[in-house]
């Protein structure tokens, strides 16, 4: 851990440049970060910036998405004060025999947890903004979950035990801690009850197969990999629909600056969060996407394409980290490209990417712990797919999408993951208010569309493969599309046998794994659809408990269960 005078001489930190240079002095050290110097500067930057109270009155915040502050300046005898008075409370709230041995203890971390928790305020901030940092738990006492457990972590780091890290999910977070991490501790609440985890392992959240605890396959971060963490958490809304600039562009390059270096790989929501600030600052900035001119610097300086990737190539970096880290069990990486898409009218594209997410959320069983995922399920599912199919079905667009079988197989796809991920839990999804647009969406498909989908029913089978990993592929976008239906059209060289086979099996296919869908497929396929009969299936409570397989069904029932683990809630920009 750095000497905390080593710093003094980039104070007074009075720009963006002035942060960036303090990373990149960091990145270049062999010392380990000090996380609670470092979030107590972020947080001074970000909280000054984002208060309403101290906003230009000269801003007319209504007609808005973003606005434009002046940067304040963070003094060092402040940021001094500040982390004394941090080192003081992890010193003085912790007994000397629980410092004892070179690596932490759960009975170490609860007592840091309880520290932390003993000094906030009674109420409850919920999806609060600017509360994730150590400078709004010394200046307002008040810390949100991942806060919390990024609070916990840097106390342990003051008190020398450096063996306690960060562990993300995409919701949650807690932390890993003895030899080699392989304990884990829960440290901070999740949900709507501020029941008492505090010292818990995670493994009972993991064997539930709870979507809060990702499998078993959470983000367990180095130390630089808690700055990324800190830095991805930076939140610019002024209000809920308005961004401060000024936070937007220093997140943003601080991101960058990380990634040069390499340390977002094995992050994908940090990958994600990433594509999207890049994609924002070209809206802000009055610039349109280039394909292979230029990126503007903030200072002007002109900087090649092929020197970073675009909006879309971090997407599918956030998948391809996914994949290869964690088992493809983080369903953000896909919501993430599903958004991009959408947003820029590649509706197929869209419709791909959100079936890879509900080919993930299959392996999980529902639970009211997992309300952000389901808020953006049902986004999708009952928000944005019905606008944009209400757009395609009319005027010249009618002729796009709607026509096109291996739409109609990626959303048959998405729906089957929400069915499968409803099964064997104990609180139903599909109400009516999910069944409606559902069935609208697929009464826009003709007959003609349909019945060229091959549907498999395997409602019975274990893990999704052949398929899923398929259209995976053709999503992700970035390795070449194995799913070109119909493409032997042309081989004059093939016998009207041979060119008939070939046209069976180039269909575009999908299996269905859940029972509710794949009890619907003769109404899917029939010619006339009986919306009534399918809105009746697709609301009735039976099959919610998924009878008993194998081990080998689902190989994160080979886990160990306490294994490290956990995120920070996810962002939602507005556009």
């Amino acid at each position: 851990m750095s000497s905390l005078s080593e710093y003094k001489h980039i104070f007074p930190i009075d720009s963006i440049q002035k942060v960036c240079d303090l990373f990149e002095e960091q990145l270049r050290s062999s010392k380990e970060p000090d996380l609670a110097l470092f979030s107590i500067i972020v947080g001074a930057v970000e909280n000054n910036l984002t208060n309403v109270k101290n906003s230009d009155k000269d801003v007319n915040l209504a007609s808005n998405k973003f606005v434009k502050m002046k940067f304040p300046s963070v003094e060092w005898d402040e940021v001094k004060t500040l982390y004394e008075r941090f080192v003081s409370l992890m010193r003085s709230g912790v007994d000397a025999k629980l410092l004892s041995g070179d690596l932490a203890t759960r009975d170490l971390v609860k007592r840091v947890a309880d520290v932390v928790w003993n000094s906030l305020t009674r109420s409850y901030y919920k999806d609060r903004a600017h509360l994730q940092s150590i400078y709004s738990f010394l200046t307002g006492n008040k810390l949100d979950c991942f806060g919390v457990a990024f609070a916990v972590t840097a106390g342990c780091q003051v008190l020398g035990k450096n063996d306690v890290h960060l562990a993300l999910s995409e919701d949650h977070a807690w932390v890993v801690f003895g030899k080699d991490g392989l304990n884990t501790a829960e440290v901070t609440w999740h949900g709507k009850g501020n029941e008492d985890k505090r010292g818990r392992s995670v493994g009972e959240g993991v064997l539930a197969r709870s979507w809060l605890y990702v499998a078993g396959k959470p983000v367990v971060c180095t130390r630089i990999m808690e700055l990324a963490a800190l830095v991805s958490s930076i939140n610019p809304t002024l209000t809920p629909t308005i961004d401060v600039h000024e936070v937007a562009l220093m997140q943003h390059k601080l991101l960058w600056l990380l990634y040069d270096k390499g340390h977002l790989e094995a992050y994908p929501m940090a990958l994600g969060n990433l594509g999207d600030l890049d994609e924002y600052m070209k809206i802000a900035n009055n610039t349109e996407a280039p394909e292979s001119s230029t990126i503007n610097d903030e200072i002007g300086v002109i900087k090649s394409s092929n020197l970073r990737p675009d909006s879309a190539s971090l997407y599918i970096q956030s998948i391809r980290s996914s994949r290869t880290h964690y088992e493809d069990r983080h369903v953000y990486p896909y919501t993430f490209q599903g958004g991009y898409y959408h947003r820029h009218k590649m509706y197929k594209e869209a419709f791909q990417a959100w079936a890879c997410a509900g080919d993930v959320i299959r392996h999980y069983n529902y639970s009211r712990d997992d309300e952000e995922i389901y808020k953006e399920f049902s986004e999708i599912a009952n928000e944005l797919i019905p606008q944009l199919m209400k757009a395609e079905s009319s005027g010249h667009s009618a002729r796009s999408i709607l026509k096109d079988p291996e739409c109609f197989a990626s959303l048959l796809r998405f729906y089957d993951g929400i069915c499968q991920w409803e099964e064997g839990s104990q609180t139903p999804i599909l109400h009516i208010g999910w069944a409606k647009p559902l069935v609208s969406t697929i009464s826009k498909f003709d007959a003609e569309v349909r019945a060229q989908v091959n549907i498999i029913c395997s409602p019975d089978n274990g893990e999704p493969t052949e398929t899923t990993q398929k259209t995976d592929k053709t999503n992700a976008n970035d390795e070449k599309d194995n799913d070109s239906w119909n493409n032997n059209s042309e081989n004059t060289e093939m016998t009207v046998r041979e060119q008939l086979t070939a046209a069976v099996n180039s269909r575009p296919r999908v299996t269905l794994y859940s029972h509710k869908m794949a009890a619907l497929k003769p109404l899917l396929l029939a010619e006339r659809l009986n919306t009534h009969a399918l809105q009746l299936q697709l609301t009735a409570q039976s099959q919610l408990q998924r009878p008993h397989l194998p081990a080998k069904r689902r190989d994160d029932e080979d886990h160990n269960p306490s294994a490290p683990t956990a995120r920070a809630k996810r962002a939602r920009r507005e556009r």
